[in-house]
């Protein structure tokens, strides 16, 4: 266990998985050994994140917030993402972690930060996790306090990977969730085989529900399934009122979207206190 002092705290980190204990094989095949990334491409460096809270509306507080890759000045995710390619792909996701540690850090995050991350870019999850270990230690931010959330769609390739990955993490002490859930066709399948802690229904099932019988149904089922399976669930793309009573209706506590605030660029943007009301 490795201790660092953070102001009046003393933060906690478990010991860093040895690149020594994964066959060298597979532990440097595609991941360049899992070395830290330089920053010679500036395709890659030059981003910075947006964030966006998830509340608790139970509490009425910041539950975590979620960091949203962004360009330097504040463009749109695409003008970073496409620059993504089988070549640069697992730099750039050791990057996103890295760098939204130190922003959140930064700012002075004390909620959850949820980070996204590219299974596709995880060749072996004890090795690849060095550089998140390594950050948090460095900018004093609590393992605990990490989230790591994938897309249910199409970066579910390789189901049984995937699950090697959440199951690492969570031995870490990392919470895990789904984002976009029910939005692919592999949601269901992958939580036979792992619950994450938390999903994210699809904004498209949220949208309307409180006017649509189907979606309706279709959010009840889920709601029921997670429930029995102990993960919490987190609708996302909150808008409107009648939206967020629907939820707090059926037992969700845990929402996001412009109802309650908007990502802010480089910055934690403060709630909307009359979304509350």
């Amino acid at each position: 266990m490795v201790c660092l002092m953070s102001g009046k705290s003393m933060v906690s980190y478990p010991e860093r998985p040895a690149i020594g204990t994964v066959p060298v094989a597979n532990a440097t095949a595609g991941c360049q050994g899992c070395r830290e990334p330089d920053d010679g491409d500036h395709r890659l460096t030059d981003f910075d994140f947006a964030f966006q809270p998830i509340v608790d509306v139970s509490k009425q507080s910041v539950y975590a917030c979620e960091a949203l890759v962004r360009g330097m000045h504040g463009e749109g995710a695409q003008a970073v993402l496409s620059q993504v390619d089988d070549a640069n792909r697992y730099r750039f996701d050791q990057l996103c972690r890295t760098k939204a540690i130190a922003r959140a850090a930064a700012l002075g995050l004390q909620d959850f930060l949820s980070i996204n991350f590219l299974p596709n870019a995880v060749y072996r999850p004890e090795a690849c996790i060095r550089s998140t270990f390594d950050a948090a230690e460095k900018h004093g931010f609590p393992l605990n306090k990490i989230i790591f959330e994938t897309i249910e769609g199409e970066n579910i390739v390789n189901r049984p990977h995937l699950v090697d990955i959440f199951r690492t993490y969570r031995k870490f002490g990392f919470q895990t969730a789904i984002d976009d859930f029910g939005s692919g066709y592999s949601g269901l399948l992958l939580l036979t085989d792992f619950q994450p802690d938390l999903i994210k229904l699809d904004m498209e099932l949220v949208r309307g529900i409180d006017t649509d019988s189907i979606r309706q149904a279709i959010v009840r089922g889920v709601l029921k399934i997670c429930g029995d399976l102990g993960t919490r669930v987190i609708a996302e793309g909150i808008e409107t009122r009648e939206e967020r009573d629907f939820f707090v209706a059926h037992g969700v506590s845990l929402m996001q979207g412009y109802f309650f605030a908007k990502p802010a660029f480089a910055a934690i943007p403060p709630l909307d206190a009359a979304a509350f009301g």
